[in-house]
């Protein structure tokens, strides 16, 4: 599976931002996507994760209440919603996909997914 991130940017803290992930093949419907992010200097960490056939989503504590995971199912394409930016939401952000054969819980280790996609730059300014 290819990932392809778009919609990052530069914007002013309180600003809102979208971002898509789309997939080369379809997504099937036991595996998650999710997203991830790596400020300078720091290690990738889990944002948030959604489970394709049910729609479960889980968030890291810092954004929830500000940003919404969701999918489109027939265009195989998983969005992050980012409202109410800050600064401290600066980092490249990835996409990425778990190979489930089972309803299983929904992950925030990076070791769990296996196909990554190329990262999108999101810098918020103050």
């Amino acid at each position: 599976v290819q990932l392809q991130a778009s919609g990052g940017g530069l914007v002013q803290a309180g600003g809102s931002l979208g971002l898509s992930c789309a997939a080369s093949e379809p997504i099937l419907s036991s595996y998650h996507m999710a997203w991830f992010r790596q400020a300078p200097g720091k290690e990738r960490r889990f944002v948030a994760a959604i489970s394709w056939r049910e729609g479960r989503t889980a968030y890291t504590d810092s954004v929830k209440g500000r940003f919404k995971i969701s999918r489109d199912n027939d265009k195989n394409t998983v969005y992050l919603r980012m409202d109410s930016l800050k600064p401290e939401d600066t980092a490249v952000y990835y996409c990425a996909v778990r190979q489930n054969r089972n309803r299983t819980p929904l992950a925030a280790s990076d070791t769990m997914y296996v196909f990554w996609g190329q990262g999108t730059q999101v810098t918020v300014s103050s």
